[in-house]
């Protein structure tokens, strides 16, 4: 006989199955929650914890962090580390998983000795279903999907799908048609000239850092 978990049990069962099916193909992490200090307005960063108006709008006046670790380096002016640790599942901008270091990885909500020596034992990440394969050996599916959410595998331009390109923030339909209208992409002067059409250098920098132009093979 069967047994039934219980129902709670069964709804976060249900959640991270949905999560898993849903990012299938995805190169960013599904948000869980935690807003991104790149896009989000000012007035919900100032309401997270630790936070207040003036500290909000330096955050804002920084933009684009283009790593975690800009963040946390403008927050440790005005934060303590305890007080950085409490606000970082609530406010967190992704970390590369195949280009990055010790320190922003270790600034991952919950991390821990073990886990950052086994994000680094399978770099290079072909993808986040390579994540999610090799980190579930060691983790629940519902740990994994904590942790997918503050990270990504970087897009390939050239060879990336539409769903890849909008799982990447605030990349919508548009974002799609350009990406897919310069290909093949050569390099970051190209990028940066093509997509500056459409939007400033700041917002260039910032959809540069979750993409790669994959050598020819």
């Amino acid at each position: 006989m069967m047994l039934t978990p219980p129902r709670p049990a069964r709804l976060l069962l249900l959640a991270v199955t949905l999560l898993v099916a849903s990012s299938a193909t995805a190169q960013v992490g599904k948000n869980l929650g935690a807003l991104d200090p790149n896009l989000a307005p000012e007035a919900e960063i100032a309401a997270l914890p630790g936070m207040n108006a003036t500290l909000a709008q330096a955050v804002v006046a920084g933009r684009p962090y283009l790593t975690m670790t800009a963040l946390d380096a403008l927050l440790g002016k005005s934060l303590t580390v305890a007080q950085r640790k409490a606000l970082y599942p609530k406010l967190f901008r992704q970390v590369n998983l195949n280009a990055t270091t010790d320190a922003e990885i270790n600034l991952i909500p919950g991390m821990g000795p073990r886990m950052l020596k086994e994000f680094k034992e399978y770099r290079p990440f072909a993808s986040l279903a390579v994540f999610r394969k090799e980190m579930g050996k060691y983790i629940d599916a519902a740990e994994v999907a904590r942790l997918e959410q503050y990270v990504f595998v970087p897009v390939d331009l050239n060879t990336g799908t539409d769903e890849d390109i909008l799982t990447i923030p605030g990349a919508g339909r548009r974002m799609v048609r350009e990406f897919n209208e310069y290909r093949p992409w050569k390099n970051e002067a190209q990028f940066q000239k093509e997509i500056g059409k459409y939007v400033d250098a700041k917002e260039v920098a910032r959809l540069w850092s979750y993409v790669t132009i994959a050598a020819p093979k």
